[in-house]
């Protein structure tokens, strides 16, 4: 009995810190021109012709609640007033290689939000578990929608690229919230990752997932699309792109898991280009296909 009111209590204690995931507890506009990106996107101190859009939208890094923690993320707002559907966008990498930047929001984002669309980024907590815990981050942020004026909250969108899509997958499984999604280059098997990379196991995986050596069959699975496909939320959708000349993950990942979600009825599209895994030659391509799913679909 004394047990079962601490466990009760601890309960009570926690549910008031749970109530506020999402909670946006520290907002900072960001003037891009005193960014060390200025000089990617500028020409004698004014925007470069392809950029000028960029005067439309406002740039802010937020802290947010998350499990209690505090998670640093970005947001990209259209300036003029309005409700605008959200897209979350879940970067790749993993710790701080890859982190979240706003070179990374503007190359990736920013042509997206400039149609109409508010974007949420995360950075995803400190002790990052590639794939574990920290995808409660990620679904926080459709908590942060909530406090969000200019938020439409029933038109919440996901984009993810690389370990970012891996990310949009399990999201797809543990929410019924994301009306579509679109994945870039990302893993949806991690066996076959290792077999490509074998170094992973070594500098990533063993280093985030915890008890990997002990559970190394069980969290690779838990991260692997390919063997939960039919837990994606059914209505939802999804658009999956990827680069043939990606050397970072095999194409061929994104064509068995096309496969698969073919044959339980999912509603997908895939579509393969010739480039990298950054799309480096594709940056327009990639942005006309985000604009086009989008508008169609959210």
């Amino acid at each position: 009995m004394h047990k079962l009111r601490i466990t009760i209590l601890l309960i009570l204690l926690t549910l008031p810190i749970l109530g506020q995931n999402g909670k946006i507890v520290s907002k900072r506009l960001i003037t891009i021109e005193n960014t060390t990106f200025w000089g990617n996107i500028s020409e004698n101190d004014s925007l470069k012709k392809g950029y000028q859009y960029l005067t439309t939208l406002n740039f802010s890094e937020i802290e947010y609640l998350s499990d209690s923690l505090h998670i640093k993320g970005l947001i990209v707002e259209p300036k003029a007033a309005g409700k605008y559907p959200v897209i979350i966008f879940n970067r790749g990498g993993n710790r701080t290689f890859g982190a979240l930047s706003l070179g990374t929001i503007i190359t990736y984002t920013s042509k997206l939000a400039a149609q109409g669309y508010i974007i949420l980024a995360s950075n995803y907590r400190e002790q990052d578990e590639f794939g574990g815990k920290e995808i409660n981050d990620v679904l926080n942020l459709i908590e942060t929608t909530k406090t969000i004026q200019k938020a439409d909250t029933t038109r919440i969108g996901m984009f993810g690229w690389s370990r970012g899509g891996m990310m949009t997958y399990l999201a797809l499984k543990n929410s019924t919230k994301i009306k579509t999604a679109v994945v870039g280059n990302a893993p949806t098997n991690l066996f076959s990752t290792l077999q490509k990379r074998p170094e992973l196991e070594k500098n990533v995986f063993s280093e985030c997932i915890p008890n990997y050596w002990k559970k190394k069959e069980e969290e690779l699975k838990n991260r692997s699309v390919v063997y939960w496909a039919e837990k994606l939320n059914k209505e939802s959708s999804l658009l999956i792109l990827y680069g043939t000349k990606d050397r970072h993950v095999n194409f061929k990942q994104a064509e068995r898991l096309a496969e698969k979600l073919k044959s339980i009825n999912y509603n997908f599209r895939v579509k393969g280009y010739k480039t990298d895994h950054f799309f480096s030659n594709k940056k327009e391509e990639l942005n006309s296909e985000l604009i086009k799913w989008f508008n169609t679909n959210l």
